[in-house]
């Protein structure tokens, strides 16, 4: 199988003036996947506009046919499963079936305390996640959930008639630690990476290669563990993240190296964030367009 890039179009912008050209023109340049962030605000853009994942992508799906589309990623911060279980039913619906689910533990970002709760500990972020990501696969798959766990219940939850994707629309989950490998050992149809963020500062792109091989090694464990072949997992990783930083989309032969690298790793999808000036993701947008069109058939 070839690489799969996608892209991740940031929900910065209104949508009649710039966020929906930008969709429709990510599926022109072939993207497997157009993705977004599920944040109520996020780093640098907290003072500027920001708009919500779920209207965003039920947009995208209008002016839109073939890409997929999805989260990357939502999390518990500020989520509730048994209604993003209901969102998620109603746009994979809305799609045709295209509605792939990021899911990460969260993080300790604004999200973290907008509902005016006081950041939660590592520890306790992995212990809803370890309930959260259970309960929407069921809430998912099943016509009535009842459940009472120590985070999260549901009483008499209702999906009727579930998603068009069947049993459930994928998973695709991010995840460093023991226990969030275990849950995407489980529960995913894709793991999700943006690399060692230790090493974003000061780290080498040698040593990130390294740190992320070590990851999907881990990711092997955990299948092992529940007798699962780990390649019947997608991997995903998304970029910008690594020491790297914007210099894979400096030239289609600087992108095609470092894909290269993430292939023999055994990666299927690479993400790229769609080019946004004076930004973190600023980038030439012709050069990102000539990646999109011309790097895959490189990288077969």
């Amino acid at each position: 199988m070839s690489l799969r890039l996608s892209t991740v179009i940031l929900p910065y912008r209104r949508w009649h003036e710039g966020s929906r050209s930008a969709w429709v023109r990510a599926e022109e340049l072939g993207f497997h996947a157009g993705y977004t962030y599920d944040h109520l605000s996020w780093r640098s853009f907290r003072d500027g506009p920001w708009f919500g994942a779920v209207p965003t992508l039920t947009a995208a799906a209008g002016v839109t046919e073939r890409m997929r589309l999805g989260t990357l990623v939502t999390s518990p911060n500020f989520r509730h499963p048994v209604t993003l279980a209901k969102e998620l039913i109603s746009l994979d619906d809305i799609s045709g079936g295209r509605v792939t689910l990021g899911i990460g533990a969260g993080g300790t970002g604004f999200d973290a305390t907008a509902l005016g709760q006081e950041p939660w500990t590592p520890r306790e972020r992995a212990d809803r996640f370890a309930e959260f990501v259970p309960l929407l696969d069921r809430l998912l798959t099943e016509d009535a959930v009842s459940y009472e766990g120590d985070f999260y219940q549901a009483h008499e939850a209702r999906n009727i008639p579930g998603c068009v994707q069947r049993p459930r629309l994928p998973f695709a989950v991010a995840a460093t630690g023991p226990r969030g490998l275990r849950l995407a050992a489980r529960y995913g149809q894709a793991w999700v990476t943006t690399g060692d963020p230790k090493l974003y500062e000061d780290g080498t792109p040698e040593q990130s290669v390294q740190a992320i091989r070590a990851q999907a090694e881990k990711l092997a464990g955990a299948c092992a563990e529940i007798g699962r072949d780990v390649t019947e997992l997608d991997k995903i990783l998304l970029t910008g993240f690594t020491p790297d930083r914007a210099r894979p989309l400096e030239s289609l032969d600087a992108f095609v190296d470092f894909a290269g690298r993430h292939v023999e790793l055994g990666f299927d999808e690479i993400v790229l964030h769609w080019p946004i000036p004076d930004s973190d993701f600023a980038a030439d947008q012709k050069v990102f367009e000539r990646i999109a069109m011309e790097a895959p058939a490189q990288l077969r």
